[in-house]
């Protein structure tokens, strides 16, 4: 995977940033001996790896435009980073770079029940978002799998969802407001606690930008109240193809349970030898889960099981107890770490129709015999926001490579069957040469015309999102200009 090459400026003038970054940053914020910028080579996509020149973590809002201010005027790339959860490389650095980390900005700021927002600094990790306000009966929904850890910038960063997602909605549907420092310095406020702000849909804009148009500092949060009470259904199948099918009839009947995910015996296994979760011995797996009252739960579980049945499952469990409930999903909440276990993998997250899912995971098991690597499917199957994690030996020459190839050819396939490359992790490094099998070059070109608009220097987050040619071409200029 192709990076920029280091502005040689840059790199001979790192002693005189640091000193500029010390004037604003107390001492223990500012890291940039070598061995310690180490511990940001790389995200949750550790198959790349590139110290940065110096990683910051202000506390602050004023700290951040106090950087931001000093590294547009010194013409430094900068890499905003969360949690280092994502699994596209959305915080992978440039040797040139600094990374700036918002983990120190985890405060609650506001709490307003009878508006049902939370304002919070976005450094805050998404599960301490519900664990604030769910003694007062409320929660934040949406629920990546990497919740304990991931943080709120990061969510915002890359429109992350969740299991839960299907009822509820992504961060877009639940993120009301933003404070957001501009690569100059200038702190902007867009939206508030309220529904809609007028004028342009500028919160549309920031919310899945993946950190290219400015660092977003504070967020205001819509929070509900906790349903009366939840119940999952465990479905085992002797077919994948059978599996989605039942997804696909579920939807269709005009059920709306609150999520629908999705495992193959790959990742069954994996996840019986790492949770013990009691999981049947089949091939695919569906957790289907429903919110209400006892009567709506009963009501909503009577028809999915009904529906079930009719696709002739090996085991349909229904849940008798919140015990009960939290083994069902002890499995797939491990699933992730439980693959980790056995191989590394590339976890992938193409979005498709439902009604696809049936063909394309038929090509997805095809394609793993071509290519000779096995795949383990785990994703959110009600919303068709796919996560196949392809399985290699990063100590096998040549087996990353086979594993790229193998898997630019399944989010090419999850176009073709009319979806987008991404759901909720973003483009980063790992897709931005697709991104033409998604847009015409008009397209992205009107998107990086905005990214113009933002960060006139292309300093923000480089080389991510943007084909490395389209975006190296806009950086060139940019510093020519400067």
């Amino acid at each position: 995977m192709e990076m920029p090459i280091p502005n040689p400026d840059v790199l001979v003038r790192k002693g005189h940033v640091v000193e500029r970054l010390l004037q604003v940053l107390p001492a223990d914020a500012v890291i940039s001996d070598v061995a310690e910028t180490r511990a940001y080579e790389c995200d949750a996509l550790t198959a790349y790896k590139c110290a940065p020149m110096v990683a910051v973590l202000p506390a602050t809002t004023q700290e951040v435009s106090d950087v931001l201010r000093i590294c547009h005027e010194e013409g430094v790339p900068v890499v905003p980073r969360g949690s280092g959860t994502s699994l596209a490389g959305g915080a992978l650095p440039t040797a040139d770079c600094v990374i700036l980390g918002v983990a120190r900005m985890n405060d609650v700021i506001e709490t307003d029940y009878a508006n049902r927002i939370i304002r919070v600094q976005t450094g805050r990790t998404n599960l301490s978002v519900t664990g604030a306000v769910e003694e007062d009966g409320f929660f934040y929904a949406p629920d990546p799998s990497s919740q304990l850890a991931c943080a709120i910038a990061g969510n915002i960063a890359m429109n992350s969802g969740g299991a839960h997602c299907l009822k509820y909605g992504v961060t877009t549907n639940n993120l009301m407001g933003v404070t957001l420092v501009q690569m100059d310095g200038t702190v902007v406020e867009i939206g508030g606690a309220y529904l809609d702000a007028g004028g342009l849909d500028l919160l549309g804009v920031i919310c899945g930008s993946e950190g290219q148009l400015g660092v977003v500092t504070e967020a205001t949060l819509r929070i509900l109240h906790k349903p009366e009470g939840a119940r999952p259904v465990l479905m085992g199948f002797d077919d994948n193809e059978v599996a989605g099918a039942c997804v696909s009839d579920i939807i269709k009947a005009g059920v709306l349970p609150v999520a629908i995910e999705f495992m193959d015996r790959p990742c069954i296994e994996a996840t019986e030898a790492f949770a013990g979760a009691g999981y049947p011995d089949c091939e695919a797996l569906l957790i289907v889960e429903v919110e209400g009252s006892e009567a709506e739960i009963d009501d909503q579980l009577g028809r999915i099981m009904e529906i079930a049945r009719r696709h002739n499952p090996v085991e349909l469990r229904e849940s008798k107890s919140p015990e009960e409930s939290a083994r069902i999903w002890l499995g797939r909440k491990s699933a992730f770490g439980a693959m980790g276990q056995i191989n590394d993998y590339m976890c992938l997250d193409g979005t498709i129709p439902v009604s696809s899912l049936p063909f394309v995971l038929r090509r997805i098991g095809e394609m793993s015999v071509e290519y000779g690597l096995r795949v383990g499917n785990v994703f959110h199957a009600g919303d068709g926001n796919m996560h196949p994690l392809i399985l290699f030996d990063a100590n096998k020459p040549g087996d990353l490579e086979l594993c790229e190839a193998f898997g630019a050819e399944v989010l090419k396939l999850c176009v073709e069957a009319g979806g987008c490359l991404t759901g909720e992790h973003g483009v980063g490094i790992e897709k931005r040469d697709l991104m033409h099998v998604q847009y015409t070059m008009d397209d992205l070109e009107a998107q990086m015309a905005v990214k113009d608009v933002f960060d006139p220097q292309w300093l923000l987050n480089p080389a991510k999102v943007f084909p490395l040619d389209a975006s190296d071409a806009r950086r060139t200029v940019a510093i020519a200009a400067q």
